[in-house]
């Protein structure tokens, strides 16, 4: 996967703007635009999405720590990437919006279970210790599951404004 130069600077932005919108909504606890961004990167630029999304996880543990809560960050951007990889490619228009809103709420409903392994590993909690602090999450992963879905209505639109800039930038 070799990069342009261009490439390479758009996919800075597109991290930086991840980073971006999670400070900016940081006020709010779960709710934040990195599903909507990830579906939304995965979709246009399909395996190159993850430059993106790594850059974001790299600016994350630069500006808050590389410690035990951003270990799970490694690998759970790259479920949902992987899960929307698989997603038909030729998707018809009118149910895009629903399928994408739904596997973005399906992430946020699961959060806390999929980042509960790592945690149990590094903090060495046994299997019983890990359900009982998936089930202490269960609360802020609704929170996080009910907002991934509505800020899921965003993914089209930002899908069609990538669309639009890529074809701009080829014509140029």
């Amino acid at each position: 996967m070799r990069l342009t130069t261009r490439e390479l600077t758009v996919f800075a932005m597109l991290g930086a703007v991840m980073y971006a919108s999670k400070i900016i909504l940081e006020f709010a606890p779960n709710i934040h635009l990195l599903g909507v961004f990830t579906i939304s990167y995965t979709v246009v630029y399909r395996k190159k999405a993850l430059y993106p999304i790594y850059i974001y996880v790299f600016l994350n543990g630069l500006f808050s720590g590389f410690s035990a809560w951003w270990v799970p960050y490694l690998y759970i951007w790259t479920v949902l990437w992987g899960i929307v990889m698989l997603l038909p490619r030729r998707m018809p228009r009118l149910i895009q919006p629903a399928v994408y809103m739904a596997v973005c709420a399906v992430h946020g409903f699961l959060f806390g279970t999929l980042y509960a392994p790592v945690q149990a590993v590094m903090f060495g909690l046994s299997l019983k210790g890990m359900i009982a602090w998936i089930a202490a999450g269960l609360p802020w992963d609704f929170l996080h599951g009910v907002s991934n879905f509505f800020c899921g209505i965003l993914i089209v639109p930002i899908i069609t404004v990538l669309r639009l800039a890529e074809r701009y930038a080829q014509k140029s």
